[in-house]
């Protein structure tokens, strides 16, 4: 019997709802080309519990996987396990230093970061940094390990060395997530304020809260990425939409739609590409020419699938999702806590050209 596969019906009623979404006055007008981007490989990697933030060490072609009560590491390139990072609960954040030879990762329900050597996987040591850690980076220009404090509402500096807490700055709101210009500048967005704020910090000096950016008419920030220098921000927001950002006067530059659920975004600055992941099932792709961006494809990946890291070497994209008990292009995606992830289903598409 001849008709469209799962995929291509998801893409329909995707399509669908795009057209009778509202896109508002000032929304940017786009042609749609045609489609580049497309799931290239899926890593099944089984196992229980949920996930959360994941990162690409592109050079040491490793993966990072925030999962529940471990990180999972693999093979970017075979999708192969390579091994499991121990005793954590509630895996939110994780970053790979090479220059330490360290990794890290954010425990929420422990509120401490943890940890690793990169060769090992050991856990090295631990230390409490505040209520709920989630979103973690690392400044390689001080040096510094910012961890965010969710039901904290704080962002602890930490040094890595010594494994101890420098400061810690009050952010007036709950932080989702957050990157370094690697020169001491450290953007976060604050969820429940819709701002991004920016701290910061020099080698020697306290960190400071430097200036707050108001994202209207995105909500709920969620996902942040930059442009080289951090002369540009690309937010993804809670409600279906990203925005381009000023990184030095934090004026909204331009405004997109994207799919529901959004959580995650990156960007491709050898290739001028900007990414934002979205639980429905849709992986939103932007192109940026001479600091202008424009829409240039909607991929459709699959239910769930809402965070994403970025392998700078190949251009692709790694994105974790899994059955749930509960199937549902949206709710699940926007309220997360409350999906029940199918035992053994858990996969790592791989979407690229």
């Amino acid at each position: 019997m001849m008709g469209l596969s799962r995929q291509g019906l998801r893409y329909v009623r995707f399509a669908a709802a795009c057209i009778l979404a509202s896109v508002g006055p000032v929304a940017v007008a786009h042609a749609e080309p045609a489609a580049e981007f497309h799931e290239i490989a899926r890593f099944a990697l089984g196992g229980e519990g949920g996930w959360d933030w994941l990162t690409v060490d592109a050079a040491a072609r490793r993966v990072y996987i925030a999962r529940a009560t471990r990180v999972l590491v693999i093979d970017a390139d075979s999708g192969a396990l390579v091994g499991e990072v121990p005793g954590l609960d509630g895996a939110h954040g994780v970053v790979a230093v090479a220059e330490l030879g360290q990794g890290f990762a954010t425990s929420g329900k422990t509120g401490e970061v943890i940890a690793f050597d990169l060769k090992s996987l050991k856990v090295t040591g631990r230390v409490k940094v505040g209520d709920n850690p989630d979103a973690l980076v690392y400044d390689r220009f001080t040096k510094k390990l910012f961890a965010f404090n969710g039901k904290g509402k704080s962002a602890a500096i930490v040094d890595p060395a010594k494994l101890s807490v420098l400061q810690t700055i009050p952010l007036a709101g709950k932080p989702e997530f957050a990157v370094t210009d690697d020169a001491g500048r450290v953007f976060v967005n604050v969820e429940d304020t819709s701002e991004i704020v920016v701290l910061n910090s020099e080698i020697g000096k306290p960190t400071t809260l430097q200036a707050r950016y108001p994202l209207a008419p995105c909500q709920g920030p969620t996902g942040l990425a930059m442009t080289p220098g951090a002369s540009q921000l690309l937010v993804g927001c809670s409600n279906r939409t990203a925005v381009v950002v000023d990184g030095k006067t934090g004026k909204v530059l331009q405004h997109f739609k994207t799919g529901a659920g959004v959580d995650a975004a990156g960007f491709d600055a050898q290739r001028g590409l900007g990414f934002v992941s979205a639980g429905q099932g849709v992986l939103t792709v932007l192109s940026e020419v001479k600091g202008v961006f424009s829409h240039l494809q909607d991929v459709v990946t699959a239910n769930g699938a809402r965070t994403m890291a970025f392998d700078a070497k190949t251009g692709r994209v790694f994105l974790p999702t899994a059955q749930f008990e509960v199937a549902n292009t949206v709710a699940p995606a926007a309220t997360p806590g409350k999906r029940t992830v199918v035992p053994g289903s858990f996969v790592v598409l791989v979407v690229g050209k």
